[in-house]
């Protein structure tokens, strides 16, 4: 039995990185860390491995939490997310059975830059002329489609749809012809 007074389970960390990315050293005097790098999809198998913890860090959307798996883990008293936002998260539940759910800020906006390095690829043909590159073939075997004058379309202006038309807008770097939304 730890003498230390918190257990932490850090979840779905398949890149191993939870560790290395804070110094955890203050809080590893006081608690003892478990990290899983899998993901479980079973509500039993859940609730079996996060039982004995009080502390649950879940890295990704990939665990649900609805209210009928936060039953189950009455040890329970704080669930950390990275994000301000997480769907999986039963948060009333959560709450009302005294868990404290809290979020974590991030630098930038990585969801807005991911969409922006997957529109830039698709017009550039980055996948294919890598894959190309990597198979022994040559450098640009596809000619590239430009931004400028291009119309871009966003089909609902949400929180990620919202931000896109922001960048879109503030930016003259890619000089669409148009914007476009539904």
């Amino acid at each position: 039995m730890s003498s230390k007074s918190h257990k932490i389970a850090i979840l779905d960390d398949y890149q191993n990185v939870a560790l290395k990315c804070a110094d955890w050293s203050p809080i590893q005097k006081h608690a003892e860390i478990t990290v899983f790098t899998d993901t479980l999809h079973s509500e039993d198998a859940l609730a079996s491995r996060l039982s004995p913890f009080d502390i649950i860090c879940t890295m990704r959307e990939r665990t649900k939490f609805p209210a009928s798996l936060l039953k189950r883990l009455p040890k329970l008293k704080l669930l950390t997310t990275t994000g301000m936002r997480n769907l999986s998260i039963d948060i009333r539940s959560a709450n009302a059975q005294g868990v404290t759910v809290a979020g974590t800020t991030g630098k930038g906006n990585p969801t807005l830059e991911h969409t922006w390095a997957l529109i830039l690829g698709v017009m550039r043909h980055v996948a294919e002329e890598d894959r190309n590159t990597k198979r022994g073939g040559v450098w640009q075997t596809f000619v590239p489609t430009g931004l400028k004058g291009r119309t871009m379309g966003l089909i609902g202006l949400g929180k990620l749809g919202g931000e896109t038309a922001k960048y879109h807008s503030r930016s003259p770097t890619f000089e669409f012809g148009s914007f476009e939304f539904g």
